[in-house]
């Protein structure tokens, strides 16, 4: 899409402003990951429940989900300098709010609103690091942009741990929230004096109606799943998931019509026709999906399991990120030759990694550091090999045209995989947690079991996702590449 800019910067302002805009990303990916290690101290400090704690992730991830395709057109509309301000404003407001938040229920509420302005600011990123570079400067920026992420993936748990451990001025799991603030605002000061104005030249209207839809039909989904074992899986419970088919239907029935009038919707529904697409966005929900979900429930159980302190969770995590960010480099280098079948290797090992988990846990539920660290650190080479290339592949089988909706949609779907991910597995962890516990068994049986229970299912995800890959193209298209 073509882009008008206030102003080519280069030198000192450029480099500042993509300093702020990384700052920015490595932000909002910490949150979306650091956040798993604090869930058992937040769960003892707001006496919250097994299904606030879900919502806590969840709740996140389905708002930056829902926002992210039409935080992306208000930048385009109304300026994305603009609009990554206002997000990073109101990203730190929401994260003052939650490390605030006094009840399990505001603190669900408050990462709502931290998704939603997280959804407004992402998008931009991409948008501001094209409008502040020369061509030439413009690879190593989106390079330095791969490395944070990287980086962010590594800091989350171990960064989770420290702050939750650390207990700084008696905050306790507050401060994972406190530590976006003067970094945001750090961020705003410079952004107001670096960051280059840029907008789209052809604009259209927001479709909020679209967007609303698709997020109704999305809680449909996700609010049984999560507070059904709270609620007794009364009838209507199932018929609110029914119910997200018909409002699914509504949402693709409007965008057509809106893009027979000439309007630009959240979904193009000829892009569901495309078979590579459709099986790009099953493999998309079946991997962030497994991924999503494992932090969440691996700590749950290194820590009300094992008795591990938040720090201990965070470092036998780690080896995970640090295998993801060995062989991300080697995923990209490989994809134009390795293709489909790299990703779906990826996928394999990942499996591998579970079923080794799943071994060690139940030969011993209470295993040592490094019997933990070698699986995890072997799933994190296998998502290294297939995180960073699989969106590429996928808009290999999309026309060039819509390589910028489809592209959104599939973005925004991986996120809706991870709270679904985090509501379906977190169903079977809490459902088996029960019944351990009904059986008398002691926490440590328990919880392992419960998380043994989950890591086939695990498996079955990373196994599926495999076969679906080899139905993706070939080989990215070569304009894919930055």
């Amino acid at each position: 899409m073509p882009t008008t800019t206030t102003q080519d910067r280069t030198g000192t302002s450029s480099v500042t402003a993509l300093v702020v805009v990384l700052v920015a990303a490595f932000m909002e990916l910490l949150d979306a990951t650091i956040v798993s290690v604090a869930a058992p101290a937040i769960a003892a400090d707001l006496d919250a429940g097994e299904a606030a704690l879900q919502w806590t992730l969840a709740g996140y991830t389905l708002a930056l989900g829902a926002g992210l395709i039409t935080g992306g057109r208000i930048g385009d509309q109304y300026g994305r300098r603009r609009t990554f301000l206002i997000g990073l404003s109101g990203f730190a407001v929401a994260s003052a709010a939650c490390a605030l938040a006094p009840s399990a229920g505001i603190l669900i509420a408050t990462r709502v609103a931290q998704g939603l302005a997280g959804g407004l600011m992402v998008p931009q990123v991409l948008g501001i690091i094209r409008s502040s570079f020369t061509p030439a400067a413009r690879a190593r920026a989106f390079g330095a942009y791969g490395a944070v992420l990287g980086v962010a993936s590594v800091a989350g748990p171990l960064l989770g741990g420290v702050l939750v451990d650390a207990d700084l001025l008696g905050l306790g799991w507050r401060t994972i929230f406190w530590v976006n603030v003067p970094v945001a605002a750090l961020g705003l000061i410079l952004g107001l004096r670096s960051l280059p104005e840029s907008s789209a030249a052809d604009r259209s209207r927001l479709d909020l109606p679209g967007a609303a839809l698709a997020a109704v039909a999305s809680v449909l989904l996700l609010l049984p799943l999560i507070q059904g074992r709270e609620w007794g899986w009364p009838w209507w419970s199932f018929a609110l998931m029914a119910l997200a088919v018909p409002v699914f239907v509504l949402f693709l029935g409007r965008e057509g019509r809106l893009l027979a009038r000439g309007g630009q919707p959240v979904l193009d529904p000829a892009l569901l026709r495309i078979r590579a697409f459709a099986n790009g966005l099953a493999v998309a929900v079946l991997f962030f999906g497994a991924i999503g979900s494992f932090f969440f429930l691996l700590a749950l159980y290194l820590q009300f399991g094992t008795g591990r302190s938040a720090l201990d969770t965070g470092l036998v995590i780690l080896p995970y990120a640090v295998g993801s960010v060995l062989t991300s480099g080697v995923g990209v280098a490989l994809i134009a030759k390795g293709g489909r079948a790299l990703l779906a290797a990826g996928a394999l090992v990942l499996a591998l990694s579970q079923a080794i988990l799943l071994v060690t846990v139940h030969n011993g539920p209470d295993p040592g550091y490094w019997a933990l660290a070698v699986p995890l650190f072997v799933g994190g080479l296998g998502l290294g090999l297939t995180a960073p290339s699989l969106f590429n592949l996928v808009l290999a089988g999309v026309p060039g045209k819509d390589a910028g909706s489809a592209g959104g949609v599939l973005t925004t779907v991986g996120q809706i995989g991870n709270a679904a991910g985090v509501a379906v597995l977190g169903v079977v962890f809490f459902t088996a947690l029960d019944a351990s516990f009904a059986d008398g068994q002691a926490p440590l049986s328990a919880y392992a079991g419960a998380f043994t229970g989950i890591l086939p299912w695990q498996i079955g995800c990373y196994l599926l996702a495999a076969a679906l890959m080899f139905l993706l193209p070939k080989r990215p298209a070569a304009e894919a590449h930055h």
